[in-house]
C-alpha cells in the first residue's frame, strides 16, 4: 500500500548513504523532506561576544544556509524540493502530524544511526553497560562498520499537498538581520554536499598522501592550503557520510599497499570522532567537570580578564593571538593549533577552566562537534584520557618551528606584519629601534604577554601536581569539597607573592 512519507533533516544534509531518506522513499506516494530553521540558531544575538545568534557565530550560519541551499537543489535534480519551516522544531514537527505523537497516531518512525559509523548503545553493551575509556579498547569492541548505501536516484517521489503551511526559501546571511557583512572576513570553506564530495575527490586524488598521512604530523601554520582534508566541518553536518569516507579511504589503501594505520591513520581519525561519540553517549555530565567521573577535579583559576584576552587574541603572543584571530575570522584551525591554544589557555599558562575554552570553540568553529569539542578539552587540559600535564606547548617555539618567518602570524596579525622574523614570536624582545621601524609598539600597537610563560608553566604544573594527588583520595562526584579546599590554597599562596604578570610590571618599574 502506498503512503506518504516525511523526513525529517537534522544532521545528515545529504542525499548519499541516509538510509533515512531511503527508507522514506520506497513505496511512498509523496515524500516531504522537512528542515526546521530555529530562530535560536540563527537569529541575531546583541549579547553574545561575537556576531552570530544565540546558539552559534556566523561562519556556522552561513555553512548551514550553505548546505541547505545546496540540499535544496540537490532534491530540485530529483523531483523533489525541501520544505523549510521556521519556528521550535518539535512543535513545528507535532502541527504537520496534526498535533499528535507519531507513535499513537499510527505512523511508522525509523530513526537510523548514520551520523556515525557505530551506534555508540551497541558498544557499550559490548562492553558491559559501560563506555570504553580507552581507544585501543574502543577500536577492539567496535570491530567493522557496516557498508553504506550505495543505490543513487534518479528521481524521488513528488511533495505532496503543503497548503497551509508557510514555507520559506533558504534565506541569505543578510536577510537574518546581521545587516551588511560585505567587507567582513569569513571562512573560506563553503558547506554543502555538493563542496564535501568535492573536497573529498581532491584529496583522494592524492594517494601518496593519504596513505602516508600520520597525526599528529602536519603544519598547523598552512592555511592558504592546509594540511588536512577540512572535511570535519562537512561530518559535522552530515553533509559527508562517515561510513563512504571510511570506505572510500579503505578503496586507496588496497590501492597503494603500505598505510599508516589507526590511531595515527586518517582511519584513524574517524575511529576518534567515534570513540568520543561512544564515550560521551554513555558518560553522564560529560560537558563538565562536577559531576563528570571520567573528569579530574581541578581548581582552575577563576580570571576573566585572563580568559577575554585569550577569547579576544590578546595574550601577547603572536602564536595563540593568531590561532584565535584565524578561529574568530573563519571558525576553523588545524587540530595542532587548537591543541596550542587549549594547553595555553588550561594547564600550560593561563590554568582557566577547559568548560570556558570549550563554549569559546563551541560556538565558534564550525564543525564543533558536541562529544568531540567536550572530549579534546578534558583531553588537553588533562583532566582526561591524557594525563601527562608536563608535557607543554610552548606558545613560542612550537609554532616557529613550523614556520619561523611568521607569514602566518604575519597573515592573522597583520600589526606584526613587518616584524623582523627573529623577532616575530616575541615581540617584546625588539628593541623599540626595531619596534619603531615596524610600526608596532609592544604595549601600543600590539599587547605586553599577560603571563611570562616560563614562570607560568611552572605554577601551572606545580597546580596540577597538587589537584592530582588530591583527586585520587574519593570520587570525582564526591571531590568538589577537596577541589575548593585545593583553590583555596593556591589562592592563599598566589596572594603570599606576585603573580606573573605583576612580577614583570615589578621587573618595569
Amino acid at each position: 500500500m502506498e503512503s506518504n512519507a516525511l523526513i525529517w533533516f537534522r544532521k545528515g544534509l545529504r542525499i548519499h548513504d541516509n538510509p533515512a531518506l531511503d527508507h522514506a522513499r520506497r513505496g511512498s506516494k509523496h515524500l516531504f523532506p522537512v528542515f526546521v530553521l530555529d530562530p535560536r540558531y540563527l537569529d541575531p544575538d546583541p549579547s553574545a561576544f561575537s556576531p552570530g545568534s544565540a546558539r552559534s557565530a556566523i561562519n556556522r550560519i552561513r555553512f548551514l544556509l550553505d548546505c541547505l541551499s545546496d540540499l535544496d537543489a540537490t532534491l530540485r535534480t530529483l523531483g523533489s524540493r525541501l520544505l523549510l519551516l521556521r519556528g521550535d522544531p518539535v512543535p513545528v514537527l507535532c502541527t504537520i502530524l496534526k498535533d499528535d505523537f507519531a507513535s499513537i497516531s499510527g505512523i511508522e518512525v525509523f530513526s537510523p544511526v548514520s551520523h556515525t559509523l557505530f551506534n555508540p548503545a551497541v558498544v557499550i553493551e559490548k562492553n558491559g553497560g559501560r563506555p570504553p575509556l580507552t581507544y585501543q579498547s574502543f577500536v577492539k569492541l567496535a570491530g567493522k562498520p557496516p557498508t553504506p548505501h550505495t543505490e543513487t536516484y534518479s528521481e524521488l517521489p513528488p511533495v505532496g499537498n503543503v497548503e497551509g503551511y508557510e514555507l520559506l526559501s533558504v534565506p541569505a546571511i543578510e536577510e537574518l538581520g546581521y545587516g551588511d557583512l560585505s567587507q567582513e572576513e569569513f571562512s573560506p570553506f563553503r558547506g554543502g554536499e555538493t563542496e564535501a564530495l568535492k573536497r573529498l575527490k581532491k584529496a583522494l586524488e592524492d594517494k601518496e598522501w593519504v596513505a602516508t598521512f600520520e597525526k599528529p604530523k602536519g603544519d598547523p601554520s598552512a592555511f592558504l592550503k592546509p594540511a588536512t582534508t577540512v572535511l570535519s566541518p562537512y561530518l559535522k553536518f552530515g553533509c559527508l557520510s562517515s561510513r563512504y569516507f571510511y570506505q572510500c579511504l579503505h578503496n586507496v589503501y588496497k590501492t597503494v599497499g603500505k598505510h599508516t594505520s589507526p590511531p595515527v591513520s586518517l582511519v584513524g581519525q574517524l575511529l576518534w570522532r567515534e570513540f568520543f561519540y561512544t564515550v560521551a553517549f554513555g558518560t553522564p555530565h560529560f560537558d563538565q567537570m562536577i559531576g563528570n567521573k571520567i573528569c579530574k577535579q581541578i581548581p582552575w583559576r577563576d580570571d576573566e580578564e585572563l580568559f577575554v584576552a585569550w577569547r579576544e587574541g590578546r595574550t601577547g603572543y603572536p602564536w595563540i593571538d593568531a590561532i584565535m584571530i584565524q578561529l574568530t575570522k573563519w571558525g576553523w584551525m588545524h587540530h595542532l593549533a587548537r591543541h596550542s591554544v587549549a594547553c595555553f589557555l588550561t594547564r600550560g599558562d593561563l590554568f582557566i577552566h577547559w568548560e570556558k575554552g570549550r563554549d569559546v570553540f563551541e560556538r565558534l568553529l564550525i564543525d564543533s562537534d558536541w562529544a568531540i569539542n567536550n572530549g579534546n578539552w578534558l583531553w588537553l587540559s588533562c583532566s582526561s584520557f591524557f594525563y601527562q600535564y608536563n608535557r607543554i606547548y610552548s606558545p613560542i617555539s612550537f609554532g616557529k618551528k613550523y614556520d619561523p618567518d611568521g607569514n602566518y602570524i604575519r597573515h592573522f596579525l597583520p600589526v606584526l606584519k613587518d616584524m623582523p622574523k627573529e623577532y616575530i614570536y616575541e615581540p617584546w624582545t625588539a628593541p623599540l629601534s626595531v619596534q619603531k621601524k615596524a610600526n608596532c609598539i609592544i604595549g601600543k600597537d600590539y599587547p605586553k604577554r599577560v603571563v611570562v610563560h616560563d614562570t607560568a608553566s611552572k605554577e601551572c604544573r606545580k597546580a596540577m601536581a597538587e589537584a592530582y594527588a588530591l583527586d585520587h583520595l574519593g570520587d570525582n562526584l564526591a571531590s568538589k569539597e577537596i577541589s575548593n579546599g585545593l583553590r583555596r590554597k593556591l589562592d592563599d599562596q598566589k596572594a603570599s607573592r606576585p603573580s606573573c604578570l605583576e612580577q614583570r610590571k615589578i621587573r618595569i618599574k
